[in-house]
This record gives C-alpha cells, sequence and structure tokens, in this order.
C-alpha cells in the first residue's frame, strides 16, 4: 500500500508557501464573453473573465461553432485511432495543409497540444540529428525545457533576450545549434528580435525553433505570428503554434519543410502513440484559421482593447510589466499576497484573474495576468481598475 505521507507534505509546503494551485470553477456562457458563471466554494455568481487565452473569443464565434456542430453530424465524436491506425480525417489533412500554408512552410503536423508538440519534436530533433546541441532562451516556456531535458541533447541556455550572449555561445558550440526561442513571452508579454536571432542562425549555421503560441492569430497580416509581423517567417526552420488561444479550440502543429516534418512524424512518439485530435476538433480549428486569415478587424480591437487597460493602469499608478503586446500583467511581487487578491477580486468584485506564482514565474515576480480581449468593454475596465486600486493600495 503506497505511504500517502510524502504526497502530503508536498501539498501542504505548497501552501505555505503560497504557490497551491486552485482550480476555480467556471462555465463560459455562449454570446455572452468574457462573461462566465463561477460556481465557489460557497456561492455561485457572475463574473468577468480576465485571464483567458482565448484571446479573441473564436472559441465562441459562430464560424467556429458551426463547422463543429457540421463535422459532429457527420463524422460522430472521435478520430477513432491514432494518426496511422485509423485515426487521420480529411479534416485533419485539411487542417494540416492550412497551417502549413498560414506560415509559408511546405508541411505542418498535428500534435494533441502545443506543450506536446514542442516537447516530443524537440526529443526528435535529437534522434534525428545526434550531435544536435540545444541553445534555450532563460524564459522558454516549460515545455520547450522539458523537451531539451528529456531529449538527453547537450545544451547552452543564452540570457533572455541577449543576443551577445547568444552569440558568444554560438562562436563556441560543438555540433549542430540549435537555437530555440519564443516570440512572445506569455508571462511578461516580452518579444524577441527575431530578425535578429535569424541573422545569428545564418552567421554560425543553427537551425531555429521557434515556439509562436502566443502570437499565432494576433499577428502579422494574416495571423501567422510575430515571426510574420517582422518579416522573418521565412527564415525560421521549424515553428511551433497552438490552436488553442487565439484560434479558440484545441491542439497544437510545428510547420516547416516536408522532409523535416516527415522525419519527426516518423520518430515523435508522443505523435505516434496517441489518439488523434477529434475531426470536430479539427473543423472547427480549420475554420477559426481560415476566418482569421481573412478579417484583422478583430486582432486590431485586440490591441486596442489591450493598450486602452494599459493606459488606465497607469493613470491609477499601478505598475505593471511594460511590454508591446497584448498580455498585461500587474506586478504584486509576494505569493501569499498575489493568491489573496485574486481571491479578493472574485469574491468581492466578480472579477476573475488567476495568481500567477512559481513555478510558472520566479519567486519574487508574482503577478496578475490580464488578458483582455475585443469584448472586455470600458465599463469592465473601470471596475476592474475600482476594485484594483481598493485590494492593491490597501
Amino acid at each position: 500500500m503506497i505511504d500517502i505521507t510524502p504526497f502530503e507534505q508536498t501539498v501542504a509546503n505548497l501552501k505555505e508557501s503560497g504557490n497551491y494551485r486552485v482550480f476555480n470553477d467556471i462555465l463560459r456562457e455562449r454570446g455572452e464573453y468574457p462573461n462566465a458563471i463561477w460556481y465557489g466554494k460557497y456561492n455561485i455568481k457572475n463574473i468577468v473573465n480576465w485571464c483567458s487565452n482565448d484571446y479573441l473569443g473564436m472559441g465562441q464565434h459562430k464560424v467556429v461553432l458551426d463547422a463543429m456542430h457540421t463535422a459532429l453530424d457527420q463524422t460522430g465524436a472521435g478520430s477513432g485511432g491514432t494518426r496511422n491506425i485509423a485515426g487521420t480525417s480529411h479534416y485533419h489533412v485539411a487542417l494540416e495543409y492550412e497551417l502549413a500554408s498560414l506560415h509559408s512552410k511546405e508541411s505542418a503536423l498535428l500534435y494533441t497540444s502545443a506543450y506536446v508538440a514542442n516537447e516530443w519534436t524537440l526529443i526528435a530533433l535529437k534522434r534525428i540529428i545526434p550531435d544536435i546541441v540545444f541553445i534555450s532562451d532563460s524564459k522558454n516556456h516549460a515545455s520547450l525545457i522539458q523537451g531539451i531535458r528529456h531529449s538527453g541533447a547537450d545544451k547552452k541556455i543564452f540570457r533572455h533576450n541577449d543576443l551577445e550572449h547568444l552569440e558568444e555561445i554560438l562562436r563556441d558550440v560543438k555540433g549542430t545549434p540549435c537555437i530555440v526561442f519564443e516570440s512572445v513571452y506569455s508571462m511578461d508579454g516580452y518579444v524577441s528580435d527575431i530578425p535578429g536571432i535569424v541573422a545569428l542562425a545564418e552567421k554560425y549555421g543553427a537551425i531555429t525553433y521557434l515556439d509562436e503560441v502566443h502570437a499565432v492569430g494576433l499577428y502579422g497580416e494574416t495571423g501567422a505570428g510575430y515571426s510574420a509581423k517582422q518579416g522573418s517567417q521565412n527564415n525560421i526552420d521549424i515553428i511551433n503554434g497552438t490552436l488553442g488561444k487565439a484560434f479558440g479550440v484545441q491542439g497544437g502543429y510545428i510547420a516547416g519543410q516536408s522532409s523535416v516534418i516527415d522525419a519527426v512524424r516518423s520518430v515523435a512518439s508522443g505523435f505516434i502513440f496517441t489518439t488523434s485530435l477529434s475531426p470536430v476538433i479539427c473543423a472547427g480549428a480549420l475554420a477559426s484559421v481560415k476566418y482569421l486569415k481573412d478579417n484583422h478587424q478583430l486582432r486590431e480591437l485586440h490591441q486596442e482593447r489591450a493598450e486602452r487597460l494599459k493606459v488606465l493602469l497607469r493613470t491609477a499608478n499601478i505598475e505593471i510589466y511594460e511590454n508591446v503586446t497584448h498580455i498585461v500583467p500587474v506586478k504584486i511581487g509576494d505569493a501569499v499576497r498575489c493568491k489573496s487578491i485574486s481571491d479578493t477580486l472574485i469574491n468581492e468584485y466578480g472579477i476573475y484573474c488567476q495568481a500567477i506564482n512559481y513555478p510558472t514565474v520566479e519567486v519574487g515576480q508574482e503577478r496578475l495576468r490580464f488578458a483582455p480581449t475585443p469584448f472586455h468593454t470600458d465599463a469592465m475596465m473601470y471596475q476592474l481598475i475600482e476594485a484594483l486600486e481598493k485590494v492593491i493600495k490597501c
């Protein structure tokens, strides 16, 4: 019989440090986004969701829902198998074609999530290129860190967005270098100098692996991401993206040259040995990608709303991590206090913004991460500022 003592101690330690995670039980309401219903411990109440990654509300868009209803009626619920054994529907094929087109690449490959896509693609790269050396930004996402770690490859870490340090490493690296980085860093909202990194990669013969999960759908003329916005997309070897944020559905993918994608799909166990995404999910994602390629109005309104909230926060002297993206992080700097503020906001004001504590951010950098959408009104923002002035400054 298992001894539960170490499990109980682990949870107790997390609670004492303020880093224990509580999952808020919410029910999204179709057509009412960002409003939702919160099922609290003692009551049920209406709330405004300020921290969803459904950045453009595409998870409730009619185009997406209609496509999913059609696919559900046509194919049923599940895919029926792995991609190799009965689990490749026409919707999978069409979506991969559309994603490759979005990123101006020859091919794309669907995974069950962008986390899985990062982890298993990096592991696969080590199997394909035995002498690969991963050179990773110090603020990379956990999926990139775990993929590099589990690959068993040699690795080097460069200081966040520090191209001088990156070049120092590239100058001395032995083997095949692969620069692993993100375009938009999700907790700070900072962006990479993608053209600068591409130039270094070309100078030293390095592979480039770019995570665009917090940029796809949101930046570039067709929503291809920040590399497209900075004019460097065609120079990136492998792009990772998600279907679960701006596109509003679920799943992840990579895009690149056909030979690269073909080799990865042939050796990546996390792709091979798992049931594929439901065709219903693929149909919704396909509709979302197509819609956002041709409709930029939501992207423009999204950026306007984010900047509006930043202006209001600055005016109220509420300190934020300054950036040029849609992410609005409010500085708190203490795990217990951050959790307390988050709890007060939802309990007393009907404002839902999850506390961001370690290990998502470093100790001492705890924050509230606001994600305004095109549907957050000025009235909602005024309510938020009034509440923050009371709970942060008290």
